[in-house]
């Protein structure tokens, strides 16, 4: 699918059974098994259903259809009386927010089991605005991390928990204390009272517009998981968290079917006490990706 595809196609990505117009307002999408993705703005709690981590995205060998943007869950920290979504974004905000909120409980940020979230933020032709962003977000921004070109990626990934989730920063990556060498977390967060580690990654190929296979989305994801437990037994005590997400910012709608289906084959030595947030970008995002 191409940058110049419509947003309402690119939100409906196996819509067999969903509708969706252009509003002058906002996209709305409906989806007869998930719920409705509203123009309004404004961030409150929805929730979400439980599904196969590769369904409803269209990638070959998916049972069910729906709206995009979909949320699943292959563990017990959502519950499947919630299923409405939510759009949050406007003038006060970097950019229009689209999926479901509030769908992180206790089961989901201390419990062992795997989970996978999926979520759209449209930049629209405003791009990145330092003054739209939460002060988390600022504080993102004005501080140094640790090299590499994963600033912004890290806005993204800490905007979206804030906004739809309800985080607070505590620590940004240079300033998160480890015992022992090995790879690093990005953010250290709080989710009321719930401390969660924060690790970003990018899914783009090279050139941005060349088709991001479930290969590149495997070798992504065994890489980034396999360093999630090696941060966590690393964390100096005052910082120690309860559990991590692993946030993965998607130039595409494409690259998150491929890496749901690449998730799908993982086995649960990579998957077990991990949350996958996945937020597909679109607009005018391509800083995040180059930049």
């Amino acid at each position: 699918m191409t940058r110049a595809a419509s947003r309402c196609a690119a939100l409906l990505l196996a819509a067999a059974s969903s509708g969706c117009v252009d509003e002058p307002g906002g996209v709305t999408a409906a989806s007869t098994s998930t719920g409705e993705v509203s123009s309004s703005s404004g961030a409150g709690p929805s929730g979400s259903t439980t599904a196969d981590a590769a369904s409803s995205t269209g990638v070959e060998g998916s049972t069910s259809t729906g709206s995009w943007p979909k949320e699943s869950s292959s563990g017990s920290g959502t519950s499947e009386a919630d299923t409405s979504s939510t759009s949050t974004g406007g003038d006060d905000a970097l950019g229009e927010l689209m999926g479901r909120c509030g769908v992180f409980d206790e089961a989901t940020l201390s419990g062992p089991a795997p989970a996978v979230f999926d979520n759209v933020l449209d930049l629209g032709d405003v791009g990145f605005d330092e003054d739209l962003l939460t002060p988390g977000g600022r504080q993102i921004f004005e501080d140094d991390n640790l090299g590499g070109s994963s600033k912004f990626s890290e806005i993204v990934a800490y905007e979206v928990l804030a906004r739809c989730e309800g985080a607070s920063l505590l620590q940004t990556e240079a300033d998160i204390v480890y015992d022992d060498e090995g790879p690093r977390t990005d953010l250290l967060v709080e989710f009321e009272g719930t401390w969660i580690g924060v690790s970003v990654t990018r899914a783009q190929g090279f050139p941005l517009e060349a088709p991001y296979t479930v290969e590149q989305a495997q070798v992504l994801l065994e890489d980034k998981l396999a360093d999630i437990p090696l941060s966590t037994a690393a964390v100096a005590k005052e910082h120690a968290w309860d559990k991590q997400i692993l946030h993965v910012v998607a130039y595409a709608p494409m690259h998150a079917q491929s890496l749901h289906a690449a998730y799908a084959a993982l086995g649960p030595e990579l998957t077990l006490d991990t949350v996958v947030v996945i937020t597909v970008t679109q607009g005018e995002d391509a800083f995040i990706y180059t930049e």
